[in-house]
């Protein structure tokens, strides 16, 4: 799937709930002093199997966040769930961090880290197993997190490609 085959429009009938990953503090020492500014890193989704995730930069910290959700809702993507947990495993890298994110049975919950978990929960994912391998960078294993979401495919879709019969996906 493309990028933007995945871009979602944030219109008034999908109520995105955004969460703050990380607030930065930037220091800048200048000849008057010091200037602060803040950097916030924003998560937003529908719950629904649609996530974005944007970086928001301001002298403010309430600015920062509302420019991050700015960001975030133009870079949505649409994720593959189904009963609450993802099709199949994968792995994914964005800089140092790596993240592995599995299948869970109905019932075992989010099973992930801080920045994980705010990906995952955005996305409406509900069973699933993560583990972040490598960095524990909030912005890297945030892109991690959903350049693994955005690579899983769904088993009707693979059927499609393999030219076989659904049931034979599910069976091996």
């Amino acid at each position: 799937m493309s990028k933007v085959e995945n871009k979602i429009k944030a219109g008034g009938d999908v109520e995105l709930k955004e969460k703050v990953v990380a607030i930065n503090r930037v220091v800048k020492t200048t000849k008057g002093g010091r200037t602060f500014s803040f950097s916030a890193l924003v998560v937003v989704g529908n719950e629904n199997g649609v996530v974005g995730q944007g970086l928001g930069k301001a002298k403010e910290v309430q600015e920062a966040i509302t420019k991050g959700i700015e960001d975030a809702k133009k870079n949505l993507v649409k994720v593959p769930i189904m009963h609450g947990t993802i099709p199949h495993d994968q792995l994914a890298k964005a800089g140092a961090a790596k993240v592995l994110i599995k299948p869970a049975a109905h019932g075992a919950g989010v099973i992930a880290g801080g920045s994980m978990r705010a990906v995952l929960e955005s996305a409406g994912i509900t069973d699933v197993l993560a583990k972040s391998l490598g960095s524990a960078n909030p912005h890297n294993v945030v892109k991690a997190t959903i350049k693994a979401l955005t690579s899983l495919r769904e088993p009707i879709q693979v059927a499609k490609t393999r030219h076989i019969k659904l049931s034979k996906v599910f069976n091996g």
